[in-house]
């Protein structure tokens, strides 16, 4: 999961950001380092649980629900910021921008819903580990789609679908979790097929044209 985010995001931000040569808003940047951050974090946890340090792990986990959150504003932010910027800039039409928010929304939703349900079920590592790998693989959508493989599907959804192979060998079945999970991710994607009806477009040119007027409010075109 950490090689496609960096293999998405290389070309546009962390190939430019080593060159001096990303300059984006603060608030793009923000995004960018909170979401590496989530990784970095992931990593660790898992680390600490391989080790046999659950007691760390735990601890680690408490600082961890507070930074999901920020994952999840901060998402919601960018699914805002991004598109206004490449509107503003007159890169984008408000159409295509319109469809592009609709998308970030259901990618940190999704996130978010598996996010809540892992920490409802903390206590429980069985749910918990499989809830937040779903929950990571949401945020992998915009790395992938960047990446824009023939496979979509099979590149996004790899570490569900390897995830799944090993409860098969090791459990003799998948868990109820990675089956449910892997719809809920699968309905997710159902607003890319959307993406040029009129109706989906009427929601996202909406909730962006409120989001223009507030931040800017003079028309965009």
């Amino acid at each position: 999961m950490i090689a496609l985010t960096f293999a998405g995001f290389w070309p546009s931000y962390f190939g430019p950001l080593l060159r001096g040569e990303a300059a984006r808003p603060w608030l793009i940047h923000l995004h960018g380092a909170v979401f590496v951050g989530w990784m970095a974090l992931l990593l660790i946890e898992v680390i600490l649980v391989s080790m046999g340090r659950v007691r760390q792990h735990r601890t680690i986990g408490n600082i961890g629900m507070v930074y999901g959150c920020l994952v999840f504003i901060t998402g919601v932010i960018a699914a805002f910021a991004g598109p206004f910027l490449h509107v503003r800039n007159g890169e984008w039409s408000l159409d295509h921008a319109a469809g592009f928010l609709l998308i970030s929304l259901r990618a940190i939703t999704v996130f978010g819903s598996f996010f809540v349900a892992a920490m409802a079920y903390r206590r429980k590592p069985e749910l918990h580990k499989r809830l937040i790998l779903l929950a990571t693989v949401a945020l992998l959508f915009a790395p992938v789609g960047r990446l824009n493989p023939p496979v979509f599907l099979a590149v996004w959804l790899a570490p569900v679908l390897i995830a799944m192979l090993h409860d098969r060998v090791k459990r003799g079945r998948i868990h109820r979790v990675f089956v449910l999970g892997f719809v809920v991710l699968i309905v997710g994607f159902t607003p890319v097929v959307l993406w040029e009806s009129e109706s989906y477009l009427r929601v996202g040119r909406t909730l962006l044209g409120i989001f223009l007027t507030i931040v800017a409010p003079q028309p965009c075109r």
